[in-house]
């Protein structure tokens, strides 16, 4: 099926799962070239997120992402910081003091207010990025005292499963942990989003409180690492 189909065919699957809608639905493009992108925002995502930055770089001097929103979802290093502030409308990966630190002072010297998600290591898998759910209200106080950026919500990662279903209790303790700081009062945070769920279990994140979610290979088919350099 086209790109457009793939994605009209999501929206079907989601207003099944949450007919009020408030989904925002990211087009995950890594691996994608800009024609490709293109073809996914003219048929209707919401956003499209990309997670290296040089990447990213690349399509963004074609001209890939207009009229679109674009989201840094990767892993974001500290020495790229300053070649992905103010030039994406949200990162959606911060995990530490450090990169708060850095994004502000970038956003500060640019003159912006750069949104961010802090990712959440809701499994605890050492590989991968994110805090632990225990550090999240030190973060956003920390963040709450630095005006050049806004926190937005929360994303995580979880593992992959065999089963589908499986990561239903992980998104449920995103949910919790998203709502237990919303009722906290920070400056510069606004609980709006919470990230989770891919191509394998968006609509299981949807039934337990997302309202973001990012899709790659349901949008554009299977990734071929095989052909990667």
């Amino acid at each position: 099926m086209s790109i457009a189909e793939n994605i009209a065919n999501i929206r079907r699957a989601i207003a099944e799962v949450c007919p009020q809608g408030g989904i925002t639905l990211v087009a995950a493009t890594k691996m994608n070239d800009a024609d490709r992108v293109r073809e996914a925002i003219a048929a209707g995502v919401d956003a499209c997120g990309e997670n290296k930055v040089q990447e990213f770089l690349e399509k963004d001097a074609l001209g890939a992402y207009e009229g679109a929103p674009r989201h840094f979802i990767g892993h974001l290093q500290r020495n790229k910081v300053n070649k992905i502030v103010g030039k994406v409308d949200l990162i959606q990966s911060v995990d530490s003091s450090e990169l708060l630190t850095l994004i502000n002072r970038r956003a500060e010297a640019l003159g912006i207010v750069q949104d961010i998600l802090i990712e959440i290591s809701i499994a605890g898998e050492e590989q991968k990025s994110g805090i632990a759910p225990h550090e999240l209200p030190k973060l956003l106080e920390e963040a709450s005292v630095l005006p050049a950026l806004r926190v937005r919500g929360l994303m995580c990662v979880p593992p992959i499963q065999e089963e589908s279903g499986e990561n239903r209790h992980y998104f449920a303790q995103m949910k919790q942990l998203f709502v237990d700081n919303s009722n906290k009062k920070y400056d510069n945070v606004s609980m709006d989003f919470l990230s989770m769920g891919m191509t394998d279990d968006y609509l299981d994140a949807i039934a337990e409180g997302a309202n973001m979610v990012r899709i790659g290979s349901a949008i554009f088919g299977a990734r071929n690492y095989a052909a990667m350099p």
